[in-house]
């Protein structure tokens, strides 16, 4: 009696979840060689597997239940099979196919061996039956529905041409201590090797959970992502806009101010002249972290464009607005810059505007625009209403 299956460590569970885990298309030399591994393992296991079918057949055959002849012919065909599937694998013959493992061709081969044998001696018969169980186990691993049906469909076929085309005596010999013996150890190494099976699934279902969280905490990280700006950390401005919008909706439902500020940093084009593009990121970082700092939780602070940056106030009056502008005004003028370049001082300009019945985002921004351009005109470093 033998199977398909295998012995799967951990580790081979492992190789599975990332084999289905890969994405579609030609696959990459890696993985390749990973099959290629997989398939080496489970052949290895199917000649363990005949073996101990063949050992107990050894039993029948000195019990006298079936000829001497049997347990070779049996280990022997099982082993043809498993060389030929073996020199397809290292050519690399399945690997053209979705399904690498030649998953119903080596199902129908091992189910053909079981039911040639269940003919030839059918005094032992029930032991075969019992394998292709055993059988169906391993395919389940790697069987799609349609696969399924077509195995079942062939196994369905197999087993009729032996119980109605057929007369033949079907059973399991129990008569003496060596026949009981062998008859119990059957049973006992397809259920050993379905428990193994069934462990394998179940590391496979665990690792496949496993990684799908990790998928998710990659997605959702990629998503955060998405909404940053890279340099800063802020939101980007197509996140920032977005904001906006909802920002504008739920003001508006719930009759609620609304106020915003557009923030500039001053003459910061002449810090990237006089210093060099890495240290005005650095001063961009640190602005923003100044910024963080600050501001509520329920304010959003978005990278505009550039030095410019978009500063959501939910709830909030324009006095209120220009208070808390002013304030970080103050912060960010009263910052030590010295650790980037002595004698450095960066100062911002900001125009705030509150939300009117008739604005849109675009009119909203717009006058704040108008405010910024404002708060500019009269010197810098100044806050600016609209």
């Amino acid at each position: 009696m033998s199977t398909a299956a295998t012995s799967f460590p951990d580790r081979n569970a492992a190789e599975v979840a990332d084999l289905v885990l890969s994405p579609e298309g030609a696959a990459p030399p890696e993985v390749l060689a990973r099959r290629a591994r997989q398939r080496r393992q489970m052949y290895i296991g199917q000649v363990a597997s005949y073996s101990l079918g063949a050992s107990v057949l050894l039993l029948y055959a000195y019990a006298g239940a079936v000829s001497m002849a049997v347990p070779s012919l049996f280990w022997l065909g099982g082993l043809l099979i498993i060389g030929t599937f073996t020199v397809l694998s290292e050519a690399g013959f399945g690997d053209r196919f979705e399904d690498h493992y030649l998953t119903v061709f080596q199902i129908s081969a091992h189910m053909a061996v079981q039911l040639v044998f269940l003919l030839a001696v059918p005094t032992v018969g029930v032991a075969f039956i019992a394998v292709l169980f055993l059988i169906f186990a391993f395919g389940t691993l790697r069987m799609t529905s349609s696969q399924a049906m077509l195995t079942w469909g062939l196994a369905t076929g197999g087993l009729a041409l032996v119980f109605l085309g057929s007369d033949l005596p079907i059973g399991l010999p129990v008569t003496t201590r060596l026949e009981r013996t062998a008859s119990m150890l059957c049973f006992v190494l397809v259920i050993g090797q379905c428990a193994f099976l069934g462990l394998f699934g179940a590391t496979l279902r665990k690792i496949l959970y496993r990684r799908s969280i990790e998928l998710k905490d990659a997605y959702q990280r990629i998503e955060e992502l998405a909404e940053l700006d890279e340099l800063t950390g802020s939101y980007n401005r197509r996140c920032i806009m977005r904001l906006l919008d909802a920002e504008i909706e739920k003001s508006r439902q719930a009759s609620t101010p609304c106020a915003i500020a557009l923030i500039d940093l001053d003459w910061f084009k002449r810090i990237n002249d006089a210093h060099g593009h890495p240290v005005g990121d650095e001063v961009l970082r640190t602005f923003a972290i100044t910024m963080f700092a600050n501001i509520r939780p329920a304010d959003c602070f978005g990278r505009y464009g550039g030095e410019e940056f978009l500063l959501l106030l939910p709830d909030t009056s324009g006095d209120a607005a220009q208070r808390m502008l002013e304030r970080l005004r103050s912060i960010v003028a009263d910052l030590d810059w010295s650790a980037f370049s002595l004698n450095m001082h960066v100062t911002i300009s900001a125009g705030v505007v509150t939300l009117r019945d008739v604005d849109t985002a675009d009119t909203f921004l717009a006058r704040a625009d108008r405010a910024l351009y404002s708060a500019k005109a009269q010197g810098r470093n100044r806050i600016a209403t609209s």
